[in-house]
């Protein structure tokens, strides 16, 4: 496949883009089925370059027991881990995991998703442009440019991207998947572009634990920076100088 060259930036860079990214921007409305399209596009223009959206989830009020958040997120999305042949092969839009640290012996059970990175490593090396950020920080993938390489996926330090390998029914109108593309948390992008909060901070709400706060991070009078500046949290691989739209609370 030939490349063509776009004209210059206004930073005064040519970028290179593929026929394949041409013709998927051209395509971003295309409708999959009644009600269901891929949000790319649309997602892309919705976002508020003023805000970036982050989560700050408070360990000490996770239990190690309660996966409201993933079976939330499961039914929201139209995604399943459970009764699988090859359990490698489910998706990865947010697992819990539990930890212990060796030179005191705590231990803290806490949801893994993707961290919504402002400098992500899936959008550097997606050779193909379907791996994003939007304006308010929000990772997306385009699925009518993924080409299902899954070079992001060894890229993610957070192993929060999965591969769709079997054959997808029961689309969801905001979250649609496809064979052969990667997926990951998009943090509800269709509910917080209609003013709400992503399935699992609700459904933790539900679950009587309110341990995932939803919030702009960019705003120092939102209730999720205030509670930053107060507890001092702590962002996973934070050595690795992503700035993660994701903290954490007590690990």
């Amino acid at each position: 496949m030939k490349d063509v060259k776009t004209p210059p930036s206004a930073e005064g860079r040519g970028d290179t883009v593929s026929r394949r990214s041409l013709l998927g921007a051209a395509l971003a409305a295309v409708t999959l089925a009644p009600g269901i399209t891929l949000y790319a596009g649309p997602a892309a223009a919705a976002a508020d370059g003023a805000k970036r959206w982050g989560l700050l989830i408070d360990t000490t009020r996770c239990d190690s027991g309660c996966s409201a958040c993933v079976t939330a997120c499961g039914a929201e999305h139209g995604w399943s881990d459970a009764g699988r042949a090859r359990p490698d092969q489910a998706p990865q839009w947010v697992r819990k995991v539990d930890v212990r640290d060796p030179a005191t012996g705590r231990t803290a059970s806490l949801p893994i998703m993707c961290q919504h990175c402002a400098k992500p490593p899936c959008v550097d090396v997606c050779p193909t442009g379907a791996s994003f950020k939007r304006a308010d920080g929000i990772v997306l993938v385009d699925r009518h440019i993924c080409i299902g390489c899954r070079y992001c996926m060894m890229a993610c330090p957070y192993k929060a991207r999965s591969f769709v390998h079997e054959p997808v029914t029961g689309q969801r109108p905001g979250s649609p998947r496809g064979m052969g593309t990667v997926e990951a948390c998009n943090l509800c992008v269709t509910r917080v572009d209609a003013g709400g909060r992503p399935v699992c901070v609700d459904a933790c709400a539900g679950a009587g634990r309110s341990a995932i706060l939803f919030g702009d991070l960019d705003d120092p009078g939102s209730a999720i920076s205030r509670r930053i500046r107060e507890v001092a949290p702590a962002r996973i691989r934070d050595d690795l100088r992503l700035d993660t739209g994701v903290y954490y609370q007590g690990i």
